[in-house]
């Protein structure tokens, strides 16, 4: 599978993609009674190599998720297919369009919000799932499109003296990259920025080419504002350009974030005109709630400092609409989710509503959301969404 944020090109919405991991994947296979390894997890390099080919062949189950259609993940489950007729399982969120080599295919299908994976739906999953392990792994049922039309050919066979030699290697070292993504993941939790970094730069320099380390590398730099706030700022920026230009909400949105920022600090107005871009693409992509909110804060900054009223009035008209469509999208997901209580899934949605609420001047309904979002969200966060409240 994919992992960290990633997006679906089909559908332009943005997953967390560790969140299906860890809370139905990796449980449903401990609960049958299986070992669960994720491929970043013994990967040395952003390519595959021996370790992954041994386990496609050897491996009792494999699980692939196809959501966001990452190359890596499709490539392995072909690799699967071709090397085992039976014990395969592919999982997908539900949105967005199944490949047509695969659509004939079963697939088990979950359900996503974007950040997280809702609670009934991940108590769900992991029953359904763990149900569907146990009886493939004991039926052993055809489930390879190429073995299902060519009953002549022979699954090819590793030598168990070379298998147990990879995999007594692999026991002998730490499951470093996941240990280590962990790591930044607490650090960043913690508000320690600067160990964030640490253990981001060390992740993405044993996979070089992976974009959410990436990411993740330039959003917790320019948090951690050292050696001060304006370096800091400039290093991310640096950083983030190595993925630029993108169609990747999550890279726009950071690269948006940084140049927003640098503009706070330096008061130069090319770095808040290159914020808007950045967020406005975004915004374009897939209505993020969070890249349309930045982009209608950047814009009102804007409004603040040019002197031309026709661009004046065309950017104000700009923010606005954005902001009316934000409460829209939003206020028709909860009606349809019927969710009102503090739910950790949409707490960011909470914050977006709330001040979205307090610029159209309707404080009774940015009061009650922004009650919503404090009752769940950390200390770093609070003072996050108070610190644009005021532009409201």
């Amino acid at each position: 599978m994919g992992f960290g944020k990633r997006t679906d090109p089909s559908t332009g919405r943005t997953l967390d993609l560790d969140k299906t991991y860890k809370n139905i994947i990796q449980p449903s296979v401990i609960k049958a009674g299986l070992e669960c390894v994720r491929a970043d997890e013994i990967q040395d390099s952003g390519i595959i190599d021996k370790s992954m080919y041994a386990l496609l062949i050897q491996s009792d189950l494999v699980i692939a998720d196809i959501s966001t259609f990452n190359p890596n993940a499709i490539y392995e489950l072909g690799i699967r297919h071709a090397v085992r007729p039976f014990s395969t399982i592919i999982v997908k969120e539900k949105e967005g369009r199944v490949p047509f080599d695969l659509d004939h295919t079963r697939t088990f299908m979950y359900t996503h919000l974007g950040e997280d994976i809702g609670a009934d739906e991940a108590t769900r999953c992991v029953k359904d799932l763990t149900r569907l392990i146990t009886t493939v792994v004991e039926k052993k049922s055809v489930d390879s499109p190429l073995y299902e039309y060519f009953d002549c050919i022979k699954a090819p066979e590793l030598p168990e003296d070379e298998f147990a030699s990879i995999i007594t290697e692999l026991a002998d070292k730490e499951k470093h990259i996941f240990a280590i993504v962990e790591k930044a993941k607490n650090s960043m939790i913690l508000k320690d920025f600067a160990s964030a970094f640490k253990y981001w730069d060390k992740a993405s320099r044993v996979m070089e080419n992976e974009t959410y380390f990436i990411q993740q590398k330039a959003l917790s730099k320019y948090k951690s504002e050292a050696p001060s706030r304006s370096v800091a700022l400039t290093d991310a920026l640096s950083i983030i350009e190595d993925l630029l230009p993108s169609n990747d909400p999550e890279t726009l949105g950071i690269a948006g974030a940084i140049n927003k920022n640098l503009y706070e600090v330096h008061d130069d107005i090319e770095y808040l005109t290159r914020a808007i871009n950045l967020y406005e693409k975004g915004w374009h992509i897939n209505e993020n709630h969070y890249t349309g909110e930045n982009y209608s804060i950047c814009l009102d900054l804007k409004s603040k400092v040019i002197t031309d009223e026709n661009e004046k009035n065309y950017i104000d008209y700009e923010s606005n609409k954005v902001i009316t469509k934000i409460v829209e999208n939003l206020t028709s997901f909860f009606e349809e989710e019927g969710n009102t209580e503090p739910n950790s899934d949409f707490k960011w949605m909470y914050a977006s509503l709330s001040n979205c609420y307090y610029k159209i001047g309707n404080h009774k309904d940015g009061d009650r959301y922004e009650v919503l979002f404090k009752s769940i969200a950390e200390e770093w966060e609070i003072e996050s969404f108070e610190k644009y409240k005021s532009i409201k």
